[in-house]
């Protein structure tokens, strides 16, 4: 999968959850107040979580490996608190170019090839299941983390 698929499911995905809090959070608070509205927002919160969280690591992974500045990358964090807004910041990255190119799995002439940062992204996209892993790992880390703390606003 390359980096522009890659981005662009996540980001896709990231909306179309959005759609699904709304929707619980519509349930919820108009329609059906009560237990079934509750049950709506809260898989409609949780899916949303789960992907608004690994959209952001997406967003850092993908912006690394593309030479992305780090104003580049916050910009591609925060679409996410903007419903909907991942998909035309998509189409913007699409439109300069930003997602172009393959995994960076090997070392080419370019000094910015040998950084620490860019030693280790090849480490670990040469190890893909490795990867994979501690992509799964840090995003169950963070979203027990925030489920611990609780939700805004506190519990109800």
């Amino acid at each position: 999968m390359s980096p522009r698929l890659f981005y662009r499911t996540i980001a896709i995905a990231e909306a179309v959850t959005w759609t699904l809090l709304l929707t619980g959070m519509l349930l919820k608070y108009v329609l059906l107040p009560g237990e079934a509205g509750d049950l709506a927002l809260r898989v409609g919160g949780t899916l949303h979580g789960l992907v608004f969280i690994a959209y952001g690591m997406t967003a850092v992974l993908v912006g690394v490996n593309q030479r992305w500045s780090l104003r580049l990358m916050v910009a591609a964090v925060a679409t996410a608190v903007i419903p909907y807004a991942t998909i035309p910041f998509d189409r913007l990255l699409e439109r300069r170019g930003k997602l172009d190119g393959d995994w960076r799995s090997t070392a080419t002439s370019d000094p910015r090839d040998h950084t620490p940062l860019s030693v280790l992204l090849r480490w670990m996209l040469n190890r893909p299941v490795l990867l994979g892993a501690l992509f799964v790992v840090g995003l169950v880390t963070i979203m027990a983390t925030l489920l611990i703390v609780g939700p805004p606003g506190g519990r109800s």
